[in-house]
């Protein structure tokens, strides 16, 4: 059975993984018989929001224990994954992964990546080994493989937002505009992406188009 490493950044839209998006990419490898082991940065959240209120929150959370809500406590610091022991990386999206896992809700084209999360899309991407990222997540490839980080640049989907896609072309990536129920293949560096809520969608459609992206990676890893 072919492992797939989830990469999950907390628990919540709003300063976590992006619920539906994580269930989505859990339910979908499973359907297909793919294996799945959660991992998280053991880190303080960047933010912590009032998701009934959408304001701060008060105090302070931790990232891997977040995100083992979603896991159902099977999850592992982000920091023991290594690309030899797995078939392919995924990332569910969500405002965690743009304020926990990289910054780019604060700093835009300009952000840093999470030193794990950096090594983790590097070593995947070296051993020819797929990756899926979901939502907002494609920033995470851009910055890292992206021609203004010294990489080969790669193209993404994160849908039409007009404003996301400059920031990937500032990156050195180029975005391909796909609609929420569709995923998108780079097929040159092994990438697949799906818009997911980047899109004007319900939850059936980011359920559908996360369907895509792993059909894609099964393909990918010669699963029928």
């Amino acid at each position: 059975m072919k492992r797939i490493a989830v990469v999950l950044s907390g628990s919540g839209f709003l300063d976590g993984a992006e619920i539906t998006e994580a269930v989505s990419v859990l339910i979908h490898l499973d359907r297909r018989g793919l294996s799945a082991s959660c991992f998280a940065p053991d880190i303080p959240q960047s933010s912590v929001v009032n998701h009934a209120t959408h304001k701060p929150g008060v105090g302070s959370r931790n990232v891997l224990e977040e995100s083992a809500r979603i896991a159902r406590g099977k999850i592992a610091p982000l920091a023991t994954l290594n690309a030899a022991d797995f078939d392919a990386l995924v990332f569910p999206g969500g405002f965690g992964a743009a304020k926990n896992l990289c910054d780019f809700a604060a700093k835009g084209p300009d952000c840093s990546v999470q030193s794990d999360v950096a090594r983790s899309l590097r070593e995947f991407h070296a051993a020819k080994k797929p990756i899926g990222l979901c939502c907002i997540a494609p920033v995470l490839a851009a910055r890292v493989l992206g021609t203004a980080s010294g990489g080969p640049g790669c193209t993404l989907t994160i849908g039409t937002d007009p404003g996301t896609a400059a920031a990937l072309s500032k990156m050195g990536a180029s975005n391909v505009d796909h609609r929420v129920t569709e995923a998108h293949v780079d097929a040159k560096n092994l990438i697949v992406s799906t818009p997911a809520y980047m899109c004007e969608s319900g939850p059936h459609g980011v359920f559908t188009g996360i369907g895509a992206l792993v059909d894609e990676l099964a393909r990918l890893l010669g699963v029928r």
